[in-house]
């Protein structure tokens, strides 16, 4: 009566789509759902097939008036992982072995619920989700295995007889299939409704694929569905399957059938988009995942399967990753993208993979040319371990030609430079300050190579350098001599110049090195990396600094924790937060933010103050060392030193804000600064009032970014006190904010400023890029030699 009723008020909607959707809503045993549902394909299609054309053309209709966009190899497939985001109907295929609990009887329903949440997310936001999913034989199997445990207790109590197999009990897949269905059903639209998401059952049979006519019936029925923004919940109907084969691994207890090829023709026939196909491993290997030196592939191109030793089937079910690579295949050939993916953690796989995350194994036809991050970081190894036995002459060699091709080849580089410039303007989107940064001139170009050389002439100082020396006992010798980290991942913005630095900091190191420049730099970072590969190849393997160009997410390259060894972000505070919040394997040197003070003391010298505060806020505001806030003395306030100060600032077209305690100071003026902690980076500065030195120093501590921070003044023990207590990685007396610079201060050139408290702080050069490790010679010693009664006493003498 129930399903009477719900049909009849669904006489404008398709008989089939309706079907489904009492399937979903009525309590009726699986197997007259299944006989329905067959009834509707077969008995009714003679009502229904005069419109299966006038649905197809209507369907046909709406999928090309999709809004979000497809990109195309096989028409529509995506070429990489960023393209991903664009599909708009999406099928995910649910393994058993993901919604199957680990004793096999049950639901792991933790796991459902993420799973549901994700998917429930992405329709209310537009997209088409389907899903396949298997678990009627385990949701069946719990409820069977109880009722025959009872009876058998009941018999046993009457004669005394046991039917048992080995203590196991033994379950018909069909006869579990049957008892589950209805309510794996009702648990999806239990758990669904909780997100205002309705769903459908969908039960099929392989026949349902071998005839058009039922076919055509099927993709019509979940067309309908979808169109009328139900999420179909798609089955195959074990109740009327034949009998899987024997499950060698359970012994006939679960036979889940597999759902792989099912989930392909589902995605195929409904013209998906994107098919995801959730397992229990992370997704596809070279062989099995558990066997030594297996390799995860994040991407799979066709013809790689040759290449891959594919292990046993699936704990439950039939599947195995053999049928899933095979489906996958399947479906990529006919214009589906396909990932393969890890569906028993939860982290939120779906929205990740959709997202371009490098999550699973990405199928594509489009296999490119150049080297996969992971192959580069482990070139990029090689290289530097070559880089480490070279003379610290060769190394020199090396630095100095690059030094001096920056210069033979300005007019090359900068004509690299105007294209990045042209894209940047024509597509807009860059500030004034980030364009500055992305410029380079001859000038920066003379700076650049004048900076390498010192680098050079330092080299012979780094690697290989003895720290410590202990004598520690007569015939041992102890020592503690610097070597590189290993192999550095340094990621930048707008700034081609930091290229040839860090490329240079890289190679007097010894150290391995990944680039990962911004886009806007594209023209200059690949003609500067060419210049850089060009002066390695004197010495050591141009692989041992690489440009990674591919379009790999600076998320992804952080996971790679067992190939790189120190991240080193240069360019926003928002790229260096992002990248020390999802960085969670590889330390990370850097600042987030370059909120600089310049402190004008009561016994400041007038001249010198405007001096040093031009400088500081005029000279580079886009630098991360440009003064952000100026801090004045109270007796300063009503005085000629402070006049001339906003003078100079608004003859510079300084944009200035002043301070809660300024701005209540004046009557009219400009608008108050919103923070007291904004880096500005640009012609724009914050001005407040202190009482005094302790103030500032107050002032500073609480709201600057531990950057640079300098005082004006002629009182020594004012400067003393500054000196000792901002707690800053660089504090400057009577000095531009501006000196905070690895060239400046003598280093030839810095990989980027520091505000950690471990290992470096400021302006990091090689020094930041070395670590050390200990070397003992003995003369055959053994511990034993030195113990109670023993040979030997320890004498712990420092020789260096």
């Amino acid at each position: 009566m129930a399903a009477m009723n719900i049909l009849g008020k669904c006489k404008t909607l398709q008989t089939r789509a309706c079907a489904s959707i009492v399937n979903t809503h009525t309590s009726c045993a699986n197997i007259t759902n299944s006989v329905y549902f067959r009834r509707c394909l077969g008995s009714s299609s003679v009502i229904l097939n005069h419109k299966s054309h006038e649905l197809g053309q209507r369907n046909n209709r709406l999928l090309s008036h999709r809004h979000f966009s497809k990109t195309h190899v096989n028409n529509k497939v995506a070429s990489y992982r960023s393209e991903l985001s664009n599909a708009k109907r999406i099928v995910v295929k649910l393994g058993s072995a993901v919604i199957t609990r680990g004793d096999e009887c049950g639901l792991a329903l933790g796991r459902l619920a993420a799973i549901i949440e994700q998917v429930s997310e992405l329709q209310t936001a537009g997209r088409e989700m389907l899903v396949v999913t298997s678990g009627a034989v385990a949701f069946g199997k719990q409820r069977l295995r109880h009722e025959v445990m009872m009876s058998q207790s009941m018999r046993q109590t009457l004669s005394g007889s046991r039917d048992v197999n080995g203590g196991q009990i033994i379950l018909e897949p069909r006869a579990c299939a049957a008892a589950g269905q209805s309510g794996l059903m009702s648990l999806y639209e239990a758990m669904f409704s909780q997100y205002g998401v309705t769903t459908s059952q969908v039960l099929v049979t392989k026949p349902d694929f071998y005839h058009d006519y039922t076919r055509n019936n099927l993709r019509s029925t979940m067309s309908e569905l979808v169109k009328m923004n139900i999420v179909p919940i798609i089955n195959a109907n074990d109740v009327v399957a034949p009998p899987p084969e024997q499950d060698k691994d359970l012994q006939g207890v679960i036979s889940v059938k597999d759902n792989d090829s099912l989930a392909a023709r589902v995605a195929v026939e409904m013209d998906a988009d994107l098919l995801i196909i959730l397992s229990d491993v992370d997704g596809i290997y070279t062989g099995p995942p558990s066997s030594e030196g297996s390799q995860l592939l994040h991407t799979f191109y066709p013809g790689d399967a040759s290449d891959i030793i594919f292990g046993s089937k699936s704990r439950v079910g039939l599947g195995g990753m053999e049928s899933k690579v095979k489906a996958a295949q399947w479906a990529l050939d006919r214009g589906t993208s396909v990932v393969i993916a890890n569906g028993t953690t939860l982290d939120n796989t779906i929205q990740k993979v959709i997202g371009g995350r490098k999550i699973g194994t990405f199928f594509t036809e489009a296999k490119p040319s150049g080297l996969s991050t992971e192959q580069q970081a482990e070139k990029a190894r090689d290289g530097g371990r070559v880089l480490q036995s070279l003379t610290a002459d060769q190394r020199a060699d090396i630095i100095n030609r690059l030094a001096d091709l920056l210069v033979e080849r300005q007019d090359r580089i900068i004509q690299a430079n105007r294209k990045d410039i042209d894209v940047a303007r024509r597509r807009g989107g860059l500030s004034g300050p980030m364009l500055a940064r992305l410029a380079l001139s001859p000038g920066k170009l003379k700076n650049l190579s004048d900076g390498l050389k010192q680098i050079a002439a330092t080299s012979h100082e780094n690697v290989g350098r003895v720290v410590k020396k202990i004598k520690m006992a007569e015939g041992m010798e102890l020592c503690q001599q610097t070597v590189p980290i290993g192999v550095l991942l340094v990621i930048f913005e707008s700034r081609p110049d930091a290229l040839p630095q860090v490329a240079a900091l890289a190679i007097s190191s010894a150290n391995g090195l990944l680039l990962k420049g911004g886009k806007e730099a594209a023209f200059s970072n690949g003609y500067l990396h060419s210049l850089v590969q060009e002066a390695l190849s004197m010495h050591a393997p141009r692989d041992a600094v690489q440009l990674v160009e591919t379009r790999e997410e600076v998320s992804d390259l952080l996971e790679l924790g067992g190939l790189i060894d120190l991240v080193i972000p240069r360019g926003s505070s928002d790229l260096v937060r992002k990248i020390q919040t999802e960085s969670k394997g590889i330390p990370v040197l850097g600042h987030s933010e370059g909120v600089c003070h310049v402190y004008v003391d009561e016994d400041a010298d007038a001249h010198m103050a405007v001096k040093i505060v031009r400088d500081s806020k005029c000279d580079y505001p886009a630098a991360c060392n440009a003064m952000e806030t100026l801090l004045i003395h109270k007796a300063h306030r009503n005085t000629a030193l402070f006049e001339e100060i906003l003078d100079m600032l608004k003859a510079e077209n300084v944009k200035f804000h002043p301070g809660p305690r300024l701005a209540k100071s004046l009557k009219f003026g400009p608008s108050e600064a919103g923070s007291m902690r904004t880096e500005y980076s640009g012609l724009e500065c914050a001005i407040e009032i202190v009482d005094d030195v302790d103030e500032a120093i107050e002032h500073i501590n609480k709201n600057g970014s531990s950057h640079t921070d300098s005082i004006i003044t002629e009182n020594a023990a004012a400067a003393g006190q500054f000196l000792q207590e901002v707690d800053s990685a660089c504090v400057f007396h009577n000095a531009s904010t501006r000196f905070a610079d690895g060239y400046r201060f003598g280093l030839g050139a810095e990989v980027g400023i520091s505000t950690s408290r471990i290992h470096a702080r400021g302006p990091v050069g090689v020094e930041g890029l070395l670590t050390t490790k200990w070397i003992l010679k003995g003369e055959g010693d053994c511990v034993q030699d030195f113990a109670d009664g023993g040979e030997k006493t320890y004498v712990h003498e420092r020789l260096l």
